[in-house]
């Protein structure tokens, strides 16, 4: 399996070669958590791997709360589907919290304040309530819970959410808001440690996969222990390959039918890209080109074209029009410049807005 197979098949995992899926929150339960510090551009990235989603329909879901997004697996926002956040906070927060605990310190966020924190915010949230952080920060404050840091705040309203207390609530306006756990997802069955790890494991290697037990530590941010537990439970789901003196784990091939190039707007924090340690199969054809150039030089967004970074895009608005400006790396061919177009119409169509391509 040649590295450009690679990324066809991640690709084709990741249903972003073909769509089949209608719900933004389907596809987020297929992948199992996806980044999202970026809001505005994490439901690009999801809705692009449906048939049609508008920005609309992923924040109905959002808003819904069929789609949750909270601090889970690495220390930073994921969208997961309600379904999921409570055995995924159990499996993974233990872990983030140890990776907060020094800077915490600092903090002063001990026990203590967080017992109080958590009292207060529950008290406030209580009755189908919706906060603002701004809101919350008020909350604390009357608590007498200092919050006169940005990341003080941060830290506190970041500790209630791996401690399943807080959760996102639905926007007001363009502010996001926090409403309590409990009152927005049911109660479910707590799930075992081991069909954690197997259920987080299959996920990944389903829709990341060809991948490596390093890009699965990387991503679940559990322990390479961990990971490789996760490996050995899935693995009988799982077929196997060594590659480069590495060993890949993926779901069973799928047949590549696409006759026009896979040509993808992809959001700074995609998955496809953020949900790997080891990222040098998409630069290959940069590499044999003599480009050097990976993601963090193009600023975040990507281009890619058979899943081969081919250049970096941004967006700005003019108006009530959106301009989308390519950063090219390579020299494109007709159909890979009709490609681009098709993905910029397909953006305008997100968006619910005119896009012009410069």
């Amino acid at each position: 399996m040649p590295r450009l197979d690679i990324c066809n098949q991640r690709l084709a995992n990741q249903h972003l070669s073909k769509q089949t899926l209608e719900k933004p929150s389907e596809i987020v339960r297929l992948l199992g958590a996806v980044q999202a510090q970026d809001y505005s551009f994490a439901k690009w990235g999801v809705a692009q791997r449906t048939c049609n989603a508008t920005d609309a329909a992923v924040e109905r879901e959002l808003d819904e709360g069929a789609i949750l997004r909270t601090h889970v697996l690495r220390p930073t926002w994921h969208f997961v589907v309600a379904a999921d956040i409570r055995w995924m906070l159990a499996l993974t927060a233990p872990r983030v919290k140890g990776v907060l605990a020094s800077y915490d310190r600092k903090l002063e966020l001990d026990e203590r304040v967080l017992r109080r924190s958590r009292t207060a915010l529950t008290k406030a949230l209580q009755g189908g309530k919706h906060l603002t952080r701004t809101e919350l920060s008020k909350v604390l404050q009357r608590a007498r819970i200092r919050t006169e840091s940005t990341q003080r705040l941060a830290r506190l309203v970041m500790h209630a959410e791996l401690d399943g207390i807080i959760c996102s609530g639905a926007r007001r306006g363009k502010q996001s808001t926090y409403a309590l756990l409990e009152e927005r997802v049911p109660q479910a069955k707590a799930v075992e440690r081991e069909a954690a790890l197997f259920e987080l494991a299959r996920r990944y290697f389903s829709t990341r996969g060809p991948a490596t037990v390093d890009d699965f530590a990387w991503w679940s941010g559990l322990t390479k222990a961990d990971a490789k537990r996760g490996v050995q439970v899935a693995e009988p789901g799982l077929e196997h390959e060594i590659i480069g003196g590495r060993g890949y784990w993926f779901p069973t091939p799928t047949r590549l039918t696409t006759k026009s190039p896979v040509t993808r707007l992809l959001p700074n924090y995609d998955e496809y890209f953020i949900g790997l340690k080891d990222r040098s199969a998409m630069v290959s054809t940069l590499m044999t080109l003599g480009v050097e150039a990976g993601v963090g030089f193009l600023g975040g967004h990507l281009l890619t074209i058979n899943g081969q970074i081919v250049g970096g895009w941004r967006r700005t608005l003019r108006g009530q029009t959106v301009i989308v400006e390519l950063k090219l790396l390579t020299t494109l061919g007709k159909g890979e410049r009709s490609g681009i177009a098709r993905a910029v119409e397909r953006f305008a169509a997100f968006l619910g807005l005119p896009v012009e391509l410069a």
